[in-house]
């Protein structure tokens, strides 16, 4: 028994490292398209924001964390926010617009939030937990998926995100 565990951890770790090898070799990925509502009744395309760079947040009104995470990400929208760079955050909440237009006024959020009930980005994206953040490109590729919150306000995020906008290099940092 014993030894089968250790040859199963064996061609786990195998397999990880396999897999790895082949996402550096693809490199990014091309962020799933999808169509929501935001909260004014529009629909937003993630396509449409082709150009852009784009901040992908998904998150939920009742996760703590994703309250916390909230200012900063304001006051990144407000520092970059404009024709190269958009903060989208989708809300994942079933409830839809009956809880999420309050959280956002609650917090005086100036970015777009998308409406997400049946949970379609969660899926594309394969979201594990809230909050989840994804940095898109200005070609539509994911180049950095960020699990769990951040505070976004702090300048090493702002500047590896406006290197992305300026030069299309997003360093991590």
């Amino acid at each position: 028994m014993r030894r089968g565990v250790v040859v199963a951890l064996i061609l786990a770790a195998a397999l990880g490292a396999a897999l790895a090898i082949v996402y550096r070799e693809r490199g990014p990925r091309i962020a799933p398209d999808f169509v929501l509502e935001d909260l004014g009744g529009g629909a937003v395309r993630l396509s449409n924001y082709r150009g852009r760079v784009v901040f992908l947040n998904v998150w939920t009104t009742w996760c703590e964390p994703c309250r916390v995470e909230m200012p900063s990400m304001e006051v990144l929208h407000r520092r970059l926010g404009g024709e190269d760079f958009v903060v989208l955050a989708v809300s994942a909440d079933a409830d839809g617009r009956q809880v999420v237009a309050p959280f956002v006024q609650e917090l005086a959020l100036t970015f777009p939030v998308l409406l997400d009930p049946d949970g379609q980005v969660v899926s594309r994206y394969r979201v594990t937990g809230y909050p989840e953040t994804f940095i898109v490109d200005r070609d539509g590729r994911i180049v950095a998926h960020e699990i769990g919150p951040r505070d976004w306000s702090d300048g090493r995020y702002e500047r590896a995100l406006r290197g992305l906008v300026q030069t299309g290099s997003y360093v991590a940092p």
